[in-house]
Order: C-alpha cells, then sequence, then structure tokens
C-alpha cells in the first residue's frame, strides 16, 4: 500500500495547482447550469457548519465585549458629562413628544385612521461574517425551523441591518444594506420624497431614482418608506451625509462593527402578503 500510494501522492501534489483550478472552474460552469441546487448545497453546508461556527463566534464575542468595557471605562468621565446634558434634553423632548402623541391619537381618532399591523419578531444572534470587498452578509442562528423566511426585515437597536436573503433549516444569512445588491425602498422623513436606497459596497449608500425635482439637505433622516408590503414603514436607515455629482449618499445608523444581536421582523399586510408567522412567541414591537 505504501509503495502504492507514493507515486500518488506524488502525482496529486506535483498537479494539486492545476485541479483545484480545475476543481474551482467546474464548480463556477455548475453555478451557471444548476443554480438551485448550488444554492441548496450550500444552505445545507451552512446549516451543518452552524453549531462549529456558534461555538466560535462565542469566544470572539466575549473578547469583543471585554474591550469595549475597557474602551468605556477609559473614557467613564467624558461619558457621564455627555450624558448627563444629553438627559436634560431629553426630558425637554420627552414633555413634547407626550404632547404630539396625544394629538396623533386624537387625529387619527377623528379621521378613522387604519394603522398598520405590529410585526412579531425573533431575536437571533450573528454567528458569521462574510465581510469583504464584494460580499457584504453575515449568518444568524435562526432559520426557516424559527419561522424564518426570504424577503424579511432584519433590524438591531440602531436601525435597519438588511433583509433576508436565504434561509437554512437552522441558518439565515442576511444582506446588509451596504451590499452591491441591496435595493431597500425608502423616504426622505422630513419631505416624503421617494427613492430607492441603493447600496454599492461602500460604507454610503446611494439614494437612487428620485424625482428630477427632489432637493435632499445633508442631515435629513431617512426611513423606510413600506413600498411593496414586505418592509415595514418608518424603519430608521440612516441620514444623508452629501450630496455628490447630484447624488445623495447615506451614513447608515447601523455600526457595522458591532453586530451581534438582531431582530429579524415577520410584517404582513393582511390580504397582501401570506400570513406565515413566526414560530417562537417573541412578542410585537411597539
Amino acid at each position: 500500500m505504501r509503495r502504492l500510494a507514493l507515486p500518488v501522492k506524488g502525482w496529486v501534489q506535483r498537479f494539486a495547482f492545476v485541479l483545484f483550478i480545475g476543481a474551482a472552474l467546474g464548480l463556477m460552469i455548475l453555478g451557471k447550469t444548476e443554480t438551485r441546487l448550488i444554492e441548496r448545497l450550500r444552505v445545507t453546508i451552512t446549516d451543518l457548519a452552524a453549531p462549529v461556527l456558534e461555538v466560535l463566534s462565542h469566544p470572539a464575542a466575549a473578547f469583543t465585549s471585554a474591550a469595549e468595557e475597557m474602551r468605556q471605562l477609559i473614557d467613564l468621565h467624558g461619558e457621564n458629562q455627555r450624558l448627563r446634558a444629553e438627559n436634560t434634553r431629553l426630558r425637554r423632548w420627552h414633555a413634547v413628544a407626550q404632547t404630539l402623541e396625544q394629538e396623533n391619537i386624537a387625529y387619527k381618532e377623528l379621521l378613522n385612521f387604519v394603522d398598520d399591523p405590529h410585526p412579531a419578531f425573533i431575536t437571533a444572534r450573528v454567528i458569521g461574517d462574510a465581510g469583504g470587498a464584494f460580499v457584504r452578509t453575515v449568518l444568524l442562528n435562526a432559520g426557516s425551523g424559527d419561522g424564518v423566511r426570504d424577503g424579511q426585515a432584519v433590524i438591531n437597536a440602531d436601525g435597519l441591518v438588511g433583509r433576508v436573503v436565504e434561509t437554512g433549516q437552522r441558518t439565515a444569512r442576511i444582506l446588509l444594506l451596504t451590499d452591491l445588491n441591496s435595493r431597500i425602498p425608502v423616504v426622505v422623513e422630513q419631505t416624503r420624497v421617494s427613492a430607492i436606497l441603493a447600496g454599492d459596497n461602500s460604507d454610503e449608500p446611494r439614494l437612487a431614482y428620485l424625482p428630477v425635482n427632489a432637493v435632499i439637505k445633508p442631515g435629513e433622516r431617512i426611513v423606510t418608506s413600506g413600498h411593496g408590503g414586505m418592509l415595514p414603514p418608518g424603519l430608521p436607515v440612516g441620514v444623508v451625509t452629501a450630496m455628490v455629482d447630484g447624488v445623495a449618499r447615506v451614513r447608515p445608523f447601523v455600526d457595522w462593527h458591532t453586530l451581534e444581536y438582531m431582530r429579524v421582523l415577520d410584517f404582513t399586510l393582511p390580504g397582501v402578503l401570506p400570513a406565515t408567522r413566526i414560530a417562537e412567541p417573541a412578542g410585537a414591537l411597539p
């Protein structure tokens, strides 16, 4: 067996590079001809690797948390002063918000306004990050077995993160707002100008399909429009940073370096989309 194995081993080592290139070309051709097969194969492999990824992600999450706590301790004095000033401002805004809320409720009752349904949600943790020059996705430890399905919006405490593009039984892949393939219907919060937030693999996606006479100013907030019925309206997306050659750039509220826990929203308009509710009893957004 040793005499037979040595020539085979030498042949494989000599032509390993050529074999790898051939295998890569074969997978590329198979991916073009059998797209569905490759997608299911990738999802199956991801599901099988999910327990390993989840175990490996715990030390990284613990290290990130420890580093963040150390940084906060260093900046504690300045942070305390900033929070005191912010608390004073928020108390004033809280009084204004309560008044506006009561007025809004009264106006809705007068108009017999039909509000959008409150989406249910499930909270999942990031166990894999495929970030890079060409792909901006993350992997969550919840899948179709938990009620997650393609197209659902994903948020964290800061705002909209992206949407579900691929689901396995125990995992789901999230396409981030900044990915080249991301397209999200949005509106300018103040002027209600509609647009499409188009990712281009940069840190600041652009607003596409703006009306010709639209006037967009830096500092204006961008939120989801709800057009199409898949994403809830009013989710915070980002803020306009600049107009470059007639193109508005948006800085997302989400900090891409601290993604850990996310909410997958199950938003269904009655009579428009099939009512496939999230299986886990997670409550509803206020």
